[in-house]
């Protein structure tokens, strides 16, 4: 689904500091002064010296060859129009955020006040350089056209207008597979383009070089039908004007194949659709909202195959499938350019891929069993880490067969490898987590709604379709904070336990019958149901929520133990236990225990490292662990050695498939080259940890919160395992967005419980 977003919440969001979304970060260490003086004065006089003398090593000594230039002169941005060169900025540094974050590609966005045409080539053309690509953007047309033509011919390194031929590229992969679907030709294909801009010309210019004959294409635009006898036409359209007697879209559209738009919304009619030939194909790729609405669509005819520029409906046809991976191909070849081969090598790639069995990853994300090659599964889902191996090498391979590659890739398996190490093939696990949360949304209740913080991220839930909101506190405040934030919550429930005497009478009974052995009196119990808490778990409890969210403003402990005197652990399960999530640029590192067990026993921790294999996997990752310790296999004796190896033996006998080893010291596990060189015997040896089992709640609270702050690395958590039920704890301050993420888990957690229990009872 396409999320609502508000103004202020935008506004927020890019203003946060630091300010925008890039920044410029050293790749180097910088020490000492000698550090310094290498990567500046005298020491950089050497690689300079280098370059000058043989100019192909400034690929060598600096990061050209993963530096890519996003340009616009802001004449066609988005859906905005011509809003000028500084109000694009946003949105360039947007497209370098996508380029990083999907293939690992370093972007520096350029804003050029200039719309000359021929100027803005001669200021592009002298940028070469500094960058290993160029990626031109919302440039209006037709000087586009003339912009990329011209910039392609006289610089020496890749150029693409993403506007034209990313569109064309994920299109044209989606008609492919959707002709051998209803076995058509496509050199028999009728075709008729709404629209007759940059993306338009290109897409049809990509199919005519897959087999499209031009003259069975017919294209319109604001004026009607393009036509031979129109007054004038640019020399692009020129190529598609046609001498049919057909004035209008409704003419055209009579026993035609397939319908392609890139226009406005609402254009194409039921009764259009009906006039279709049979098996009509449909890309209403105008963006947020189709040439024609996707229901109203399939209603009219069965045996429609279509697709959208829309996430919340099949096929979407998405540029992020494409200009990512192809600029990587290009760059790591050192292309001289992206030629036809290059692109229609990543529309066989994008296409082929479609076709293959698809990963438990992918299916979990997106909510399906059943997604496989057919009518509504065209092209690959824009998560699929497969993208990346597929798309990527087939550029380069291409490149390198047409001649415009300036090096070979010889290792094929090798680069692939070196591709996933460059993205951390694993940063998308919250992506893919929030993706599966859409799918069945489930009631989480808020406690602590009174804070703002909980309200705005109960109101991301609300507005991508995560989450079921359930407001818990004084009712007074939370519709005064909703009011005072202009937050759009009225659907919410909104459960004020001061209001509910008798729920919270039933509740207490509850409470009491189950803890008047452990402690506690009727009175007690009637006054723990005053607390938000207790009344929220016990919701849970009672099936009236399916999660619940609370500990922005209370001590962990104070907030997890109604939570463990009502709810408990799983069946089958002593105890819990809580697990951070560290994301940085080389992936996702899991740790554990670092918010329950004070100072767990070896048999304690062997507990600790089944449920934390289980929620590793819970998040689509399979565990490489490893017990830490001060030592490194019995290098040095105590406690916490003895202790920890004791535990990682047990689990070895315990889970023989499972890799664990240790006890071993911290940099060790995360080194692969040191455990190569020291240890052979390990069995994390060829790989290294990525989930890592502390020795009590000390050293593993310590670590996790002294890497968030120093080392520069962003926490999911803390998630809470081994809960019968879905709760889960907030760390005090936690932002809105770690709120929205757990709120994405515990529903995620909500889903799998309900799969649990159903396979139980059946």
């Amino acid at each position: 689904m396409c999320a609502k977003i508000r103004k202020q919440e935008a506004l927020d969001f890019h203003e946060a500091s630091p300010r925008g979304k890039i920044e410029v970060i050293p790749t180097k260490p910088l020490r000492s002064q000698h550090d310094l003086a290498l990567a500046y004065s005298p020491g950089v006089a050497v690689p300079c010296l280098e370059i000058a003398n043989k100019k192909q090593d400034v690929y060598k000594f600096t990061a050209k060859g993963n530096l890519v230039g996003v340009i616009t002169n802001g004449t066609a941005v988005l859906g905005l129009g011509n809003i000028g060169p500084e109000a694009s900025k946003p949105v360039m540094e947007g497209k370098g955020v996508l380029f990083k974050k999907f293939a690992g590609i370093d972007v520096f966005d350029i804003e050029v006040n200039e719309t000359d045409p021929d100027k803005f080539i001669e200021i592009v053309k002298s940028l070469e350089p500094t960058f290993g690509g160029i990626n031109l953007e919302d440039i209006k047309a037709p000087e586009c056209f003339k912009i990329e033509k011209a910039l392609r011919e006289v610089m020496n390194i890749p150029v693409m207008h993403d506007d034209q031929h990313g569109t064309a590229i994920i299109s044209s992969a989606a008609l492919l597979n959707a002709l051998e679907l209803v076995d058509k030709k496509i050199e028999e294909l009728k075709i008729v383009i709404s629209g007759g801009g940059a993306a338009a010309i290109a897409c049809a210019d990509l199919y005519v070089s897959l087999g499209v004959d031009v003259g069975n294409i017919v294209m319109t635009d604001s004026k009607g039908v393009v036509r031979v006898d129109r007054d004038f036409i640019n020399e692009h359209k020129a190529k598609y004007a046609t001498n049919k007697d057909v004035h209008t879209l409704s003419d055209a559209l009579v026993d035609v194949d397939m319908f392609l738009g890139l226009s406005k919304a609402n254009i194409l009619t039921s009764e259009m659709i009906l006039t279709m030939a049979a098996n009509p194909i449909i890309f209403a790729l105008s963006n947020p909202d189709p040439e024609i609405g996707y229901e109203l669509a399939m209603s009219t005819r069965k045996d429609i195959i279509m697709a959208t520029g829309r996430s919340d409906h099949p096929n979407q046809v998405n540029n992020v499938l494409g200009f990512p991976y192809i600029f990587r191909g290009a760059l790591d070849v050192r292309a001289t350019t992206i030629n036809e081969a290059m692109k229609l090598a990543a529309v066989k790639a994008i296409a082929d891929l479609a076709k293959e069995s698809v990963p438990d990853l992918v299916l979990k994300a997106y909510g399906s069993n059943t997604l496989k090659f057919g009518r509504d599964y065209l092209i690959p889902k824009p998560l699929d880490p497969r993208l990346i191996t597929i798309i990527s090498p087939a550029v380069a391979k291409a490149a390198m067969d047409s001649k415009v590659a300036q090096i070979d890739i010889e290792n094929w398996e090798q680069y692939k490898i070196e591709l996933q190490e460059r993205v951390g093939i694993d940063q998308r696990l919250i992506s893919r987590i929030i993706t599966r949360a859409k799918k069945d949304p489930k009631r989480v209740i808020f406690g602590e709604a009174h804070q703002v913080s909980i309200l705005k991220a109960a109101q991301q839930a609300v507005d991508q379709g995560v989450a079921i909101p359930i407001l818990l506190g004084n009712r007074i405040l939370i519709q005064q904070l909703i009011k005072e934030n202009e937050l759009d919550l009225g659907e919410c429930e909104i459960i004020d336990p001061i209001e509910q005497e008798a729920k919270r009478m039933n509740y207490a009974a509850q409470l009491f019958k189950s803890r008047q052995r452990k402690g506690m009196t009727h009175p007690q119990a009637k006054k723990a149901m005053l607390n938000d808490n207790y009344f929220g778990v016990m919701m849970v409890n009672n099936e009236e929520a399916d999660a619940f969210i609370s500990g922005m403003s209370n001590d962990y402990p104070e907030t997890i133990r109604p939570a463990l005197e009502i709810i408990g652990p799983e069946p089958g399960i002593d105890r819990v236990a809580g697990m951070y999530i560290l994301s940085n640029k080389n992936g996702n590192y899991f740790l554990s225990d670092t918010t329950v067990n004070l100072n767990p026993s070896a048999d304690q921790l062997v507990d600790i490292i089944g449920l934390t294999a289980q929620a590793v996997r819970f998040f689509d990752v399979e565990p490489r662990m490893a017990g830490l310790s001060y030592s490194n296999f019995g290098s040095a004796k105590g406690e916490i050695p003895q202790k920890m190896a004791k535990a990682v033996a047990k689990a070895q006998s315990k889970w023989p498939k499972l890799l664990i080893d240790g006890e071993i010291q911290a940099n060790v596990a995360l080194n692969k080259e040191h455990i190569e060189e020291n240890y052979p015997f390990c069995k994390l040896l060829g790989t290294f940890a990525n989930t890592l089992i502390f020795p009590n709640l000390e050293s593993g609270n310590i670590a996790y919160k002294l890497l968030m702050e120093f080392g520069g690395a962003e926490a999911i958590g803390p998630i809470l395992m081994g809960m019968r039920k879905a709760i889960h704890v907030l760390q005090k301050g936690s932002s809105v967005s770690d709120i929205f993420n757990i709120t994405a888990i515990a529903v995620v957690d909500a889903q799998e419980q309900e799969i649990s229990e159903k396979t139980a009872r059946d």
